[in-house]
């Protein structure tokens, strides 16, 4: 029984392990201080084994489609390191007069009177309804025959596509991807109110013929990469075509785009970011990428010693790729992923997107690209997620989070009013509380690993113009995160593009200051809505819809 036990481990290699395994120490030989600082490492490797554990029934629940682990508890440090408000309460002012936002229909209302009452003129009462209805028009189009045979049918009215008129796709529309709706409940509702409608037709409603919106969606990106002096970045899960893909979303204060792929490589962030574009450039950004990314020496030599520098699409770069003799070796880094990913790094800055802007996002490798700056929000609270298991950790973990919350507050200063000085002084103390040692050890740790990104960090002092978190791209996504939990995912490709579309346009008539209704009439070409210019031309001016 022992020989086939210990055949069966050396020949799984389990027993040559075995010997690198240190044997458990004799603990009636240990002081109290040596089994206290055992206990604690214990502790410690306790605490990382349950996190794993945590995630790993996360992830098994997702599966089975359980319900998973509640939501943490968002940061306080953001309102926590706002100024404080005065202590003097001021009268709190009423709602004021309601001011409707339509023309307003007077009608008289006539009382009953006894004879010789004096008449002492109106008193208004406004009320604001809504109005529910159904309208089916059949139109007689003209049918003619001219004297050569041709014949000619009299248009439609601007605005009509298909038997379904532009305010009933308006309203399609602005349900499901603003209101959150979904199909049946949209579905039953049309119905309730006396629409003939089919489910299917509905779906086309909601899928077919967008290309319009598809283009202007792209174009908004391309207006934010060009214009922008930084963008926030983020990503979730996304379901589509019944695999598990990952959803990127881009923007700031002016713009938001989604997209989903299947992947959330760095190679798919960099893709993301030519707005559709699909060349390889080889230029100064893209040898620069390589080399910052480890590509040998001789390698980016060879790349440069060609003469073609653009790539037409991916097919084109993986033969140039072949023909170099890069595609077969094996070794770290990979050649072919890195090269890629400078390739197209280099179309990015060709198409003169992100020249000069900023990146900013929680950490997450993929979108660790170009001047890139990193969240405090998500490094704060990497101390707050701490493990803490004796009185002297907790009291180290408190000192590190006050120190860490007094010098955000004096980032939200530097950026109201920088200065020379005070960006060395930030960054002198930056040193001093990220290089302390507190003698817990998993927060020195910590500290370590922070003050090693201390440039993207610090970001803010030569850019004061950025945020100092992703807060923005948090509310941004929510809403795709609320549509996944409604909708789940999605099947077709034109529909996993109209979803993303039309909730980054939403959101971006958001931050124009333009309301999705008035944007979709003017779209769909509903008489009598004012014309709204595409919304890449208020991206690129910064300026918000009068």
């Amino acid at each position: 029984m022992w020989a086939a036990a210990h055949f069966f481990l050396r020949r799984f290699a389990a027993v040559d392990s075995l010997h690198h395994v240190p044997p458990p120490p004799s603990l009636s030989g240990l002081s109290r201080r040596e089994l206290e600082a055992l206990l604690l490492a214990l502790f410690a490797e306790v605490a990382a084994l349950k996190q794993v554990v945590a995630e790993q029934r996360e992830e098994i629940a997702r599966l089975k489609g359980l319900k998973g682990r509640p939501t943490i508890k968002p940061s306080g440090m953001e309102k926590g390191t706002e100024p404080a408000k005065p202590a003097t309460k001021e009268k709190r002012r009423g709602r004021g007069k309601v001011t409707p936002r339509v023309d307003i229909e007077e009608k008289v209302v006539e009382a009953k009177v006894p004879p010789g009452s004096r008449f002492k003129g109106h008193e208004p009462f406004l009320v604001q309804d809504l109005v529910i209805s159904v309208r089916a028009t059949c139109y007689q189009r003209e049918r003619w025959v001219t004297p050569d045979g041709r014949t000619i049918l009299a248009p439609l009215p601007e605005g009509i596509e298909g038997h379904f008129g532009p305010e009933l796709r308006r309203f399609v529309l602005m349900q499901y991807h603003q209101g959150q709706s979904t199909l049946p409940r949209l579905l039953a509702f049309l119905r309730s109110v006396g629409v003939s409608i089919s489910k299917r037709q509905l779906q086309r409603l909601l899928t077919e013929k967008h290309d319009g919106f598809i283009a202007e969606a792209q174009d908004v990106l391309c207006a934010g990469l060009e214009t922008s002096p930084w963008v926030s970045v983020d990503d979730t899960g996304a379901r589509h075509a019944g695999k598990n893909g990952f959803c990127t979303q881009i923007g700031n204060d002016w713009f938001t785009w989604f997209g989903t792929r299947s992947s959330k490589s760095r190679l798919n962030f960099l893709d993301l970011l030519r707005a559709g574009r699909t060349d390889y450039v080889l230029n100064d950004a893209a040898y620069d990428y390589m080399r910052n990314n480890g590509l040998p020496a001789a390698t980016i030599a060879r790349l440069m010693a060609e003469p073609q520098t653009r790539f037409s699409d991916h097919a084109a770069w993986l033969a140039h790729l072949d023909w170099l003799g890069l595609a077969g070796l094996k070794v770290t880094p990979d050649p072919v992923r890195v090269a890629s990913e400078g390739a197209v790094w280099g179309s990015v800055q060709s198409h003169q997107f992100l020249c000069d802007a900023v990146v900013l996002s929680d950490d997450a490798g993929q979108f660790n690209v170009g001047r890139h700056a990193l969240c405090w929000v998500h490094a704060e609270r990497l101390v707050h997620k701490l493990d803490t298991f004796t009185d002297k950790h907790r009291a180290a973990q408190k000192r590190v989070r006050d120190l860490i919350w007094n010098f955000y507050a004096s980032l939200k200063v530097y950026q109201a009013k920088p200065g020379k000085h005070r960006s060395l002084a930030l960054r002198t103390r930056f040193d001093r509380i990220f290089l302390r040692h507190t003698g817990f050890a998993a927060l020195d740790r910590l500290l370590a690993r922070l003050h090693a990104n201390k440039a993207e960090l610090l970001m803010v002092l030569d850019r004061p113009e950025i945020p100092l978190h992703t807060n923005g791209s948090e509310n941004d996504i929510r809403g795709h995160v609320t549509r996944r939990k409604v909708s789940a995912g999605t099947r077709s490709e034109v529909g996993r593009d109209c979803r993303d579309t039309f909730l980054g346009l939403a959101k971006t008539c958001a931050k124009l200051g333009i309301p999705v209704w008035h944007y979709l009439g003017s779209r769909l070409k509903v008489a009598g809505q004012d014309i709204i210019k595409p919304l890449g031309h208020y991206v690129r001016h910064r300026i918000r819809y009068a």
